[in-house]
């Protein structure tokens, strides 16, 4: 997680069920279901498109716990620009395809600088892009991002394969419930390569350097995941002078459902892209932990239950929104 960021330009390259593209994939498709391990816990009726009720799947912690340990254990540090960066979002674009979505990857450069006292040198980035068949940007819809990249030292499995857990399951019970209307984002270059604007948070100001104008128009809102592993409470961000609406909604939500949270006015993670493109932001996250950016950011500081209450506030908020 940074504080700044930066806009670069690159082209998009369509990873599944699609042809290589300048854009991200758009317009209605057919609907298929998802699929993933099911759970032994009960699921929640919810109306579906049609009218009819679908069994969603219930938060897995234990799933997501997996892919902590996946990302943080077993790959390890994914500097935006490196090779176990490209493994992970190789693996996050198949986890997506898997479900069902249409899935596409947009390049950019990054810039040389420094990571946390590394000096690296200049490359290039992606994110993966996920919407589920039958999207409409033409449509009110909402996106769902959380950076997949690392600082040069750090595991980051608070920051961020927490936010990357939430998202994949996330998107096991958007398949599931049938939502069309919302875009998932695993962005790449959020962490700083330096002080300036310019070596910070690429790859989410690369993605909305790149929305088409019908996509601006229709985009109601904008959440980051990141950092979210570690609590309770559950932190709340957003930029001081920008609406509050996205922000004050999350805190509704957490509050009905009796979760303990904090405030802080925040521009370190992807929100700060969208929110100075004067589109509604906010960010969701947990508890500082003071050693994310080292070594010790390891699958064990990761709180099971602190991604269920987060994944579970992020559900309630796209419930009402993204159909």
């Amino acid at each position: 997680m940074s504080r700044y960021g930066v806009a670069l330009a690159a082209g998009v390259l369509v990873v599944s069920g699609c042809t290589e593209t300048d854009s991200k994939p758009a317009g209605p498709r057919p609907t298929v279901s998802s699929s993933g391990a099911p759970s032994s816990a009960p699921a929640t009726p919810s109306p579906s498109l049609h009218g009819e009720e679908r069994e969603i799947p219930p938060f897995d912690g234990r799933r997501a716990m997996a892919d902590v340990r996946h990302l943080a254990g077993d790959i390890g540090p994914r500097l935006a620009t490196g090779p176990a960066f490209r493994e992970a979002a190789g693996w996050v674009s198949d986890r997506f395809a898997h479900l069902g979505y249409d899935v596409a990857r947009q390049t950019y450069p990054v810039p040389a600088g420094n990571s946390w006292g590394v000096d690296v040198e200049a490359g290039r980035s992606a994110n993966v892009v996920a919407t589920p068949r039958g999207f409409d940007a033409a449509r009110p819809y909402v996106v769902v991002g959380a950076h997949l990249d690392t600082i040069a030292v750090a595991p980051g499995a608070e920051d961020n394969a927490s936010g990357i857990a939430v998202l994949l399951e996330t998107a096991r019970r958007v398949r599931a419930d049938g939502m069309t209307q919302v875009v998932l984002v695993a962005f790449g270059g959020e962490e700083p390569r330096g002080d300036g604007d310019d070596d910070h948070h690429v790859g989410s100001r690369h993605y909305v350097a790149t929305m088409s104008p019908v996509e601006r128009r229709h985009l109601r809102a904008m959440v980051s995941l990141d950092r979210v592993g570690v609590g309770p409470p559950l932190t709340v961000g957003w930029v001081e002078g920008t609406t509050p609406r996205v922000r004050d909604a999350l805190l509704r939500l957490a509050g009905r459902a009796g979760i303990r949270t904090a405030v802080e006015e925040n521009t370190g993670s992807d929100h700060e892209s969208f929110a100075d493109a004067g589109l509604p932001a906010a960010r969701l996250g947990g508890t500082g932990y003071a050693a994310y950016h080292s070594a010790q950011d390891v699958p064990a500081v990761v709180d099971r239950a602190q991604l269920r209450r987060v994944g579970e506030v992020l559900w309630a908020w796209l419930s009402g929104r993204a159909r």
